[in-house]
């Protein structure tokens, strides 16, 4: 048995984490000595690492229930199932990378019109794009000739 702060020192975590990761169910609810200090099983140390190594992923406290839920009842589910969560979170983690792609783009273009002068920042082209809300690229104008 490992008291809070023997836990938290192993895992790298602070004891209010734990305290937090207790009460969101990602822990086992600590045994009480009569001391009212909180307990833990060793094996809670392995779901931590667990934990954490989900969160290093971009894995959500949700998410990271759902994928302990079915680790601890693994006989009752299969690898498809795993696979989906982990999937998902692949997708989420894809749109959210074409999103700052986007995102790098509009700000490449606004600093690439800036002429990044002296002169007062009163006529600065990436504060105006700010405010007349014109902070996308434009998109290429095609010249039909007719």
């Amino acid at each position: 048995m490992l008291r809070i702060g023997e836990l938290a020192e192993r895992s790298g975590v602070s004891v209010d984490t734990l305290r937090y990761y207790e009460k969101e169910g990602l822990l086992p609810e600590a045994l009480r000595g009569d001391n009212g200090y909180r307990y833990y099983a060793a094996d809670n140390l392995e779901r931590l690492h667990f934990i954490l190594r989900a969160k290093r992923l971009g894995f959500t406290l949700a998410d990271i229930r759902e994928l302990l839920s079915l680790q601890v009842d693994a006989d009752a589910h299969t690898c498809e199932e795993v696979k989906r969560v982990a999937e998902d979170k692949l997708a989420a983690i894809d749109a959210r990378l074409a999103e700052l792609h986007h995102m790098r783009q509009a700000l490449a273009h606004l600093t690439d019109a800036c002429c990044g002068g002296p002169h007062a920042a009163t006529q600065c082209t990436i504060l105006t794009a700010f405010a007349n809300g014109k902070t996308a690229p434009e998109p290429l104008q095609h010249r039909h000739d007719a």
